[in-house]
């Protein structure tokens, strides 16, 4: 099946907030499901066992939530590109980004899987130095967000439009913001289910770890264009790319300014699984024409249809 770039068509890649309690079952029949034993072999991780009878206890952890999702959406990815589809716009919401990086040619299914399993590690012990979490604050203009730079112990992590953040902080932190969230201009404030405060400084004590896999793998080309989160522009350079994986661990997620970063030629999105947060994301940042979220193997066959 002839599988030319599609210049109108963003692939979304979810970070690990996306992932859910058996939600691997609807892709058990897809072809690409060796991708599962693969991802495992490298990370010595039973993603099998996590994608279909792990409860939600044990997939929010940060080393498990991270290979889980890594790897169903590249089992999604390659379903999607049988069916003929190959878009040349990938982004990927923190996490995603590694996601983003295989699906494109940047670094091997086995190398993604070393990064991530790294990364995972290192996150989750990162989070055992400092008791930290995240919160979701909504409904706030540009005073609000305004409001939240000087707090004490808290600091913007993920920006995913106009008026939704994400903050990560210590819990004394956070909870100023839970409790004081509508004289800080935010109609809701709600915590998260995450195992540490990410995208904050309280990550540096992964940095080195982090920073070594990344310069252990292999690096390719690519041809697809892929929009990163710490800056908001597209990047295709593999140098580039290292260098902005290092600084996201610790930098804000800028979701809103990468996904206004993509062209008006860009009309319809394709989100891969699990679930389906930045397809709701992205429709209040801009218009599409179409947006899909194929939550099985079966639903994203019918995409070719």
């Amino acid at each position: 099946m002839t599988q030319l770039m599609r210049d109108d068509t963003v692939v979304l890649f979810p970070g690990q907030g996306s992932i859910s309690e058996g939600v691997g079952a609807p892709w058990q029949n897809s072809p690409h499901w060796s991708i599962v034993s693969r991802v495992s072999e490298v990370s010595d991780i039973d993603v099998a066992e996590l994608l279909l009878n792990s409860p939600t206890s044990e997939l929010v952890r940060t080393d498990r939530a991270q290979i889980a999702t890594f790897t169903l959406s590249l089992v999604g990815y390659y379903d999607m590109r049988d069916t003929g589809l190959n878009p040349r716009y990938l982004l990927g919401h923190s996490l995603g980004e590694f996601s983003a990086l295989v699906a494109s040619g940047l670094l091997s299914i086995e190398d993604g899987a070393r990064v991530i399993a790294a990364r995972g590690s290192a996150m989750a012990q990162a989070a055992t130095v400092v008791d930290g979490s995240m919160v979701a604050v909504m409904g706030g203009e540009l005073e609000a967000r305004h409001a939240l730079e000087n707090l004490p112990d808290v600091w913007v992590a993920n920006i995913n439009g106009s008026g939704q953040i994400v903050l990560s902080g210590t819990v004394e932190g956070l909870s100023y913001v839970l409790e004081n969230h509508r004289e800080l201009g935010w109609k809701r404030a709600t915590p998260l289910p995450v195992g540490g405060a990410f995208h904050s400084p309280l990550m540096a004590p992964a940095q080195n770890q982090l920073d070594a896999v990344l310069e252990s793998v292999a690096w390719e080309r690519t041809d697809h264009i892929l929009i990163a989160n710490v800056d908001g522009k597209a990047h295709t350079d593999a140098d580039e790319w290292r260098q902005l994986l290092s600084r996201q661990l610790t930098s804000p997620v800028e979701f809103l300014a990468a996904t206004q970063a993509l062209p008006a030629s860009v009309t319809h999105s394709i989100e891969m699984p699990p679930g389906n947060v930045l397809t709701g994301l992205t429709r209040r940042i801009r218009e599409f024409e179409a947006q899909w979220c194929p939550g099985s193997y079966q639903e994203m066959k019918e995409l070719a249809q």
